[in-house]
């Protein structure tokens, strides 16, 4: 395991700033997430960290020894991937050996390290299968066995999920967070689902064109966003966003806040409802409030109709303030 800095660490495409000198360190055992949307930075960071592109400027740090200029397979690092980079050819077992062979370990130790991170993942029956001959999930499982089997300092994970149906995400999700309680290896995980950061994190990063917008536990990060981008990435369904009593700011207040009832309620406002969203647990109520389209939770079977009249409850202490032409959060509601 590594504790990994981050000092100054940049990186440019000739003019193009990809990601601005970052100062972050993530400590040893923990598992660390960047969370943003397509073309924030978040896969080149994994690159950097990999080795597989160099730094602009600054330097990055295992523990205290400097690595930025080291190859790639000096760093001890191993990555999971979003496709499974399975060979197909070789079965589950030789996949799994793979990273091990080609260190020159000695056959025994191979096939005894393999037949326990088999056991681990759940994979001992499928030793001989090829990659085809298995579902999304049990390749997955493969992948992260290769990368397990090596013991390395850093997990490097780039959307491992992402191509696995909704099912097998949860499934993995658990997996995940299992193997790193079991193991402690030091994680870097890159994903722009934010549900899959706020479960999976200790700690999260919200990028944006390349920078950190706030760092913390997901939920210091969720209930106290430090901007509107933050509060607007965090949280599903989306932040309602409300016009505040001047024009220079912008309100927000998250779905799971407002709480809408079929009768009139002290406090509550009188709304339209325009849409019925039923979860299962949840029943989403889409309203119209007094011209903004603003969507809250009801008790499944107690909501209005769509057309009717529905009151809304919003705490004032859930009701966030912003700067609308920086996003910078306001800490007292204008």
């Amino acid at each position: 395991m590594a504790r990994i800095r981050f000092a100054g660490l940049a990186k440019r495409f000739d003019a193009q700033v990809v990601l601005a000198p970052l100062e972050l360190e993530i400590a040893e055992g923990e598992f660390f997430t960047f969370v943003g949307p397509s073309g924030c930075g978040k896969s080149t960071l994994l690159n950097l960290i990999a080795g597989v592109e160099a730094p602009s400027s600054g330097a990055l740090y295992f523990d205290e020894a400097r690595v930025d200029a080291l190859a790639p397979g000096a760093r001890d690092v191993a990555m999971v991937f979003q496709s499974y980079a399975l060979y197909p050819h070789l079965s589950v077992r030789e996949n799994i050996a793979f990273p091990l062979r080609v260190r020159g370990t000695a056959r025994a130790e191979i096939a005894r390290e393999v037949e326990r991170v088999a056991q681990v993942l759940g994979l001992s029956p499928l030793l001989d299968r090829k990659p085809r001959q298995l579902s999304g999930g049990q390749r997955q499982r493969v992948a992260l066995g290769r990368a397990l089997v090596r013991k390395p300092r850093v997990f490097l994970m780039d959307e491992p999920l992402s191509n696995l149906d909704a099912r097998l995400r949860l499934e993995m999700r658990e997996e995940l967070k299992r193997l790193h309680e079991a193991h402690g290896i030091t994680t870097v995980y890159v994903t722009h689902d934010q549900e899959e950061a706020m479960a999976l994190s200790q700690r999260v990063a919200v990028l944006n064109a390349g920078r950190i917008e706030q760092c913390g536990t997901p939920q210091a990060v969720y209930a106290d966003p430090a901007n509107l981008f933050v509060a607007q990435f965090l949280g599903s369904p989306p932040l309602n966003l409300l016009e505040g009593e001047s024009p220079e700011v912008v309100l927000g207040v998250r779905p799971a806040d407002v709480l809408v009832h079929a009768s009139p309620r002290e406090g509550a406002t009188a709304a339209r409802v325009t849409l019925l969203e039923p979860t299962g647990s949840d029943l989403w109520v889409t309203a119209d409030w007094r011209g903004s389209r603003i969507k809250g939770r009801a008790a499944p079977g107690a909501a209005p109709e769509r057309g009717a009249t529905a009151w809304l409850e919003m705490p004032p202490g859930r009701i966030y303030a912003f700067d609308r032409a920086t996003g910078t959060r306001q800490r007292t509601p204008a």
